[in-house]
């Protein structure tokens, strides 16, 4: 079962926009993810320490076309590259500096959500050329694994770390964070996918070219080790040679993702992404009525800063570097910032969240 956008990525009224995820699949999802799980738990993969739930197989199920045998693979292809790579400890212990130059030159969290509750990324482009440089400086910094397991399995070349502690960021706060909040149309489905605009005004043919290996490469990593984390993407801001472009970065995504990208004419912008996001979490350059530009830390939406205290709604008084979402034995969770700053490792709980009653950290 799959749902297909109208052309400007609108869905229409009689589709469920929650198809495919968990409370509503179809009796043939149920029966192929009951499948993927029991072959997990077989093999070993499906484990709590390193696959938290089944809204996690269910996105790789996803990815590899509802196929158990495709999904099982790639996940396990996937937990040897993250021990490969130490991603845990690349998160925990990465320079909060070198994130905030990450989130410069990738998709950034506007700390906004969609009207089904999954979080809103901004990527405009032009800001790659704009910040590579110290992207790169950061980039160098970073040290590969050095355990012996570092040769066996696909390690991370340096400047792609930094990009996979942003990845890392979406999974380990910001969609479990989204997932928590009650405020949205279908709090039983977990939130394991995101909303994405990206904007590609400013940049010339020749600067398409000159970035098309980066983006290349960060595309090929997320399809492999993050699958199933876009729910849809619209494009912005298009040119007029943009078929030229289309036709080479087309083929850097699976069949599945490129189904999810809607590009969209400048008059259809602001009224497409209307539909999917209210007017206030939306970016006034896309139509909406948000005061937040790219570059900018996340602007905690209303709904965030009432149930998680601690969070700030101004972008100046966001915690930067990277954070992660602990759930508590007793409930709730914690908003802990991990990273280094000046060498010295973070381990402080910034916010609380009670799903009961929010209480101060």
């Amino acid at each position: 079962m799959t749902t297909k956008p109208n052309g400007n990525g609108a869905l229409p009224s009689d589709v469920d926009p929650m198809a495919g995820h968990i409370g509503h699949l179809s009796p043939d999802q149920e029966a192929r993810l009951t499948e993927l799980k029991a072959a997990c738990a077989r093999d070993g993969v499906y484990e709590p320490a390193t696959t938290p739930n089944e809204a996690v197989v269910l996105r790789y199920l996803r990815a590899r076309k509802w196929s158990v045998p495709d999904a099982l693979q790639q996940l396990k292809n996937t937990e040897a590259w993250r021990e490969t790579n130490k991603l845990h400890e690349l998160y925990d212990t990465i320079d909060a500096d070198a994130f905030e130059d990450a989130r410069k030159v990738y998709y950034m969290w506007s700390g906004r959500r969609d009207l089904e509750g999954r979080p809103v990324y901004v990527y405009e482009i032009s800001h790659l050329k704009n910040n590579m440089a110290s992207f790169e400086r950061s980039s160098t910094n970073l040290q590969s694994p050095t355990t012996a397991s570092a040769a066996a399995a696909d390690p991370i070349p340096g400047n792609l770390r930094t990009l996979c502690a942003l990845y890392e960021h979406m999974t380990a706060f910001v969609l479990p964070m989204c997932d928590a909040l009650p405020d949205r149309p279908h709090p039983e489905t977990p939130i394991s996918t995101t909303t994405h605009i990206v904007d590609v005004s400013g940049l010339g043919l020749m600067e398409f070219w000159n970035l098309k290996a980066h983006m290349q490469a960060a595309s090929t990593l997320a399809s492999a080790h993050y699958p199933g984390t876009l729910e849809r993407l619209y494009m912005v801001g298009t040119p007029l040679f943009f078929p030229t472009v289309w036709g080479w970065i087309k083929h850097w995504f699976d069949p599945v993702t490129t189904a999810k990208i809607h590009i969209l004419a400048a008059a259809d912008v602001a009224p497409t992404l209307r539909l999917a996001i209210r007017p206030a979490d939306l970016p006034r350059k896309y139509g909406g009525e948000l005061e937040w530009e790219y570059g900018m830390p996340p602007s905690a939406d209303a709904g965030i800063v009432r149930a998680v205290v601690g969070l700030k709604a101004e972008p100046d008084a966001w915690v930067g570097g990277p954070l992660r979402w602990v759930p508590q034995l007793e409930g709730g969770a914690k908003v802990v910032a991990r990273g280094t700053v000046q060498g010295k490792q973070r381990d402080e709980v910034v916010a609380v969240f009670d799903s009961g009653e929010v209480k101060a950290a």
